[in-house]
């Protein structure tokens, strides 16, 4: 089956579109990529959804003209993959959408919300279309994420020692070969927050301005005191707890004194936010590598023995063998620079090694998990977001031909194999 994914992540600035050939071959998932194309966001598109995300206050007549107008620009995105990847002849198309919120109330998820309605895409397209991945999960008892995941989870096995899948969007998020998986925080998240507000601009290009400041360690040490890092995984966040607002209530705690000989610029705070991103994902890294039962949850800067993300104190064990990386992320040079000096010798490396685009991986896992679903076959891994059961992900937009045709039967992958 020919099969499109798509998706925009937390730091929504464009859609990512990626093609695959996938069939099943006894326990194995057999994926041919056919490549990715990207299809950035209309500037007045991204400013609005921009404005309407927590925790500004919006109406539900702009939810509903960002679902329509999302949900068109993602038909975009999977007309032009059509096109330029698949020759005309993708099957079916998987959607992620938006994510608008996602409702956490004390480490439970209540609910999620993506936008982008998939009609506008099937109507474009004339394909049928899975979307709305998450709220199955949730609706199991589960996180909703990191979806991704079990695509993680069939892609590593195999893969001799300890290797841990990392995703760095606006928020990061880990997967383990146990199942372990969770959100470590924020990744471009905060980072863009200051970015914006000191220029302007998306983000950090190139990690440019982080690489002309200053790791200011008051500002770090009152970020790291952050009590989601210590809360036990499976959890999950997002925008909804680390935004502009955050950032400026972190600032306002710890501006240098007028007596202080210190002057705290925007380049400071971009390179301390960036050197936060690779602390906490490293401490998220090293809790996956082998871990005892709590004793006690304690800030990750605390000093003593190396601390689990989850509070549990690291012991000896099998520690993790190489991280393999992807997401917009990857490409800011000073973030893997400082991750690789937080890792402390375990290798960094890039997914598109191991036959996975960095920049659209995630496109590629909902390829996956659409294709999945449109077999009657679970997406999701109970040990990674935590839900009662694994479920068949998503609800489905029939094409202009209905739905797709699939024999029954078909039995549940254990393994991703790239071709």
């Amino acid at each position: 089956m020919r099969v499109i994914g798509l998706m925009s992540g937390t730091s929504y600035d464009a859609i990512d579109a990626a093609a695959a050939d996938l069939h099943l071959d006894g326990s194995d998932l057999v994926l041919r990529p056919l490549g990715t194309v990207t299809e950035a966001y209309d500037p007045g598109l991204r400013e609005a959804l921009a404005a309407a995300l927590p925790p500004a206050a919006t109406t539900l007549a702009e939810v509903c003209r960002l679902d329509t107008l999302i949900g068109q620009a993602f038909a975009g995105a999977a007309v032009r993959a059509q096109h330029e990847l698949c020759k005309g002849r993708a099957e079916l198309i998987a959607s992620h959408g938006q994510t608008v919120f996602h409702w956490t109330d004390e480490g439970q998820v209540r609910g999620t919300l993506q936008i982008g309605q998939p009609a506008w895409i099937a109507e474009t397209t004339g394909l049928p279309v899975v979307a709305d991945f998450r709220p199955r999960d949730i609706a199991a008892g589960g996180q909703g994420a990191p979806l991704v995941s079990l695509v993680d989870l069939m892609w590593l096995r195999g893969r001799p020692g300890t290797p841990v899948a990392l995703n760095l969007g606006g928020i990061a998020n880990v997967t383990a070969p146990d199942g372990t998986a969770f959100d470590t925080g924020p990744a471009g998240a905060l980072i863009d927050a200051a970015v914006r507000r000191a220029t302007g601009r998306a983000f950090d290009a190139d990690g440019e301005l982080a690489a002309r400041g200053t790791v200011y360690e008051p500002l770090l040490r009152r970020l790291l005191d952050e009590p989601y890092y210590a809360r036990p995984a499976p959890k999950t966040t997002g925008k909804e707890l680390f935004h502009e607002g955050y950032l400026l209530a972190a600032l306002a705690d710890c501006a240098p004194s007028a007596d202080e000989d210190v002057a705290l610029t925007d380049e400071d705070v971009i390179a301390t936010l960036t050197r936060l991103t690779a602390r906490t994902v490293a401490d998220a890294v090293r809790g996956l590598g082998a871990t005892g039962p709590s004793v006690a949850s304690r800030s990750p800067h605390a000093p003593g023995p190396p601390h689990a993300p989850d509070g549990r104190h690291v012991t000896d064990g099998p520690h993790v063998t190489e991280v393999i990386a992807s997401g917009g992320g990857t490409r800011n040079p000073v973030l893997m620079a400082m991750l690789g000096e937080e890792l402390a010798g375990v290798p960094l490396r890039l997914s598109d090694g191991l036959g996975l685009p960095a920049a659209a991986k995630e496109a590629y896992a909902f390829a996956v998990l659409g294709f999945l679903t449109a077999h009657g076959l679970p997406g999701t891994d109970p040990r990674s977001t935590g839900a009662r059961h694994a479920g068949v992900l998503g609800s489905l937009t029939p094409g202009r031909s209905g739905f797709p045709r699939i024999r029954a039967g078909a039995e549940r992958p254990v393994r991703l194999v790239l071709k």
